[in-house]
């Protein structure tokens, strides 16, 4: 062997690091935080011209988007301490409550209609959006009832009842209505059915049915076929349905390589709609220029990689399950984004992760991020590394260690009534057999024999619960006695 190649080999392979127990961990909490960083400085910045125009103060919402994402890390570490178990009991009371909000939130007079979609509760301090929480609590039970039939999983058993509960979410998010919450509650589909190994017909007969229904939505609204024909030529109507996308363009093609600057963008002057939050992306581009772009869609790859990782290498089923749901829901929903900033799709409303400025999306997307790094913690060579390893007192409080890999999912225990003891046992419980004392050296010259000791073990006094259970004197006087079997 030529020592060549030997070296060669040694200088592309990885570091040994990427390979171990806490990778995963590692990562997750790095891209998610960096993403969350860069995000709150864009907010600041995307968002303080618009203020100001408004006669607010500047720096209104960037503190409003730091107070969120403080909620959202609270919301993290309560996430990171949910135990699997917990999660998988309380999936499908969870799912019925979350239908129930996306029916009320649909009522005129009580959902608050923005931008034309009646999608919020109006909570006086923020806005609360259900068709975020709908989405997680999609994932997780569809995981939860794909692990329970892992072992016995048929085409029809991958299906239903997960189809039909789709559909019937997307009907709700129609009433709103909500495109956007839609197609990403369709990424959650399709990562639940990669996750199970779908076989290549479902995935044609989902496609050939996505295609048809998008297709009848799209016809069904003038408004949406709007977007989707300035999407395939926005200069056709460039100071209506295409203005946003070429006002992006713009901002994009101005930051070049380098940008102009943080801080110095011109169309965060009210000149692009949504910048802060759709179209977030377009002023990194504008301010951070390619560079800056290339940094975020990294950070988002590096998370997708964390993500299937940790399906990878977990033995929960559930686990994986989830894993590769969340991570194809997070970053589908990022690509989405991006796409549609760039001109490589149409836009549909959706915001990006971690960085677009928003209340119950920042703080759900936290929770999510939490979830994998507590799917992280719970994957076996992490589990054994974690209990070797000596953690502070707050480091246990903070991020506890797993017991277990993988954790059985349990009945809530329901307490049977002790049954009455039987009539033996209770005149066991009765019978106290005494044993003399032994003669003492200066008795009697012929000591009596002493009394053979029972061999039996001489029973317990009864706990107070079982003597409350015993039957009464009356009762216990008029049963006949049991003759003991002589010896």
């Amino acid at each position: 062997m030529d020592p060549t190649d030997g070296r060669r080999r040694r200088a592309l392979a990885l570091p040994r690091w990427i390979d171990g127990p806490m990778t995963s961990s590692h990562l997750v909490i790095g891209a998610a935080g960096m993403l969350l960083a860069i995000g709150l400085v864009m907010v600041f910045s995307a968002s303080a011209i618009e203020a100001a125009l408004a006669d607010q103060p500047a720096w209104r919402p960037g503190v409003d988007q730091l107070v969120f994402a403080a909620i959202g890390v609270v919301a993290l570490l309560v996430a990171v301490r949910l135990p699997t178990a917990v999660l998988r009991r309380w999936a499908p009371i969870a799912l019925l409550a979350v239908l129930g909000l996306l029916l009320l939130v649909a009522v005129p007079g009580i959902g608050t209609e923005l931008n034309g979609s009646r999608a919020w509760f109006d909570l006086g301090f923020t806005n609360f959006q259900p068709s975020e929480v709908a989405k997680l609590v999609f994932a997780l039970w569809g995981a939860h009832m794909l692990a329970l039939r892992a072992r016995y999983l048929t085409v029809k058993s991958l299906l239903v009842p997960l189809v039909p509960v789709f559909v019937l979410i997307c009907a709700l998010f129609m009433l709103e209505p909500d495109f956007g919450a839609s197609v990403t509650l369709g990424l959650v589909l399709c990562g639940l059915l990669l996750a199970a190994g779908a076989p290549w017909r479902v995935w044609a007969g989902l496609l050939l049915a996505g295609a048809v229904g998008a297709a009848v939505l799209v016809t069904s609204a003038s408004y949406r076929f709007e977007r989707l024909t300035s999407f395939l030529n926005p200069e056709a109507d460039p100071t209506n349905a295409g203005f946003q996308a070429i006002r992006g363009f713009y901002a994009l093609a101005t930051g070049g390589f380098w940008g102009v600057g943080l801080g110095n963008s011109a169309m965060k002057w009210n000149l692009l709609p949504e910048a802060e939050s759709d179209y977030i992306f377009a002023i990194i581009g504008e301010e951070l220029g390619f560079l800056g772009c290339l940094v975020v869609v990294s950070l988002y790859g590096v998370l997708a990689w964390a993500g299937f990782r940790i399906a990878r290498r977990s033995a929960d089923r559930f686990v994986q399950m989830s894993s590769v749901a969340i991570t194809v829901w997070l970053v589908g929903q990022a690509a989405m984004n991006m796409g549609y900033v760039v001109g490589l799709g149409p836009v549909t409303g959706v915001t990006l992760p971690l960085i677009s400025a928003g209340g119950t999306s920042l703080v759900l997307t936290l929770f999510i991020v939490g979830l994998l790094i507590r799917f992280a913690r719970s994957e076996p060579a992490a589990v054994e590394y974690l209990q070797q390893r000596e953690t502070g007192r707050l480091g246990r409080l903070l991020l506890p260690i797993p017991t277990v890999a993988v954790e059985p999912v349990r009945p809530r225990s329901r307490r049977r009534p002790a049954e009455p003891p039987s009539r033996r046992q209770a005149a066991g419980a009765r019978t106290v057999v005494r044993v003399p004392p032994a003669p003492s050296a200066r008795g009697s010259a012929a000591p009596r024999a002493a009394a053979p000791r029972d061999r039996r073990s001489v029973p317990e006094r009864p706990r107070a619960g079982e003597a409350r259970r015993q039957p009464p004197a009356r009762a216990r006087a008029a049963a006949p006695d049991v003759p003991r079997r002589p010896r």
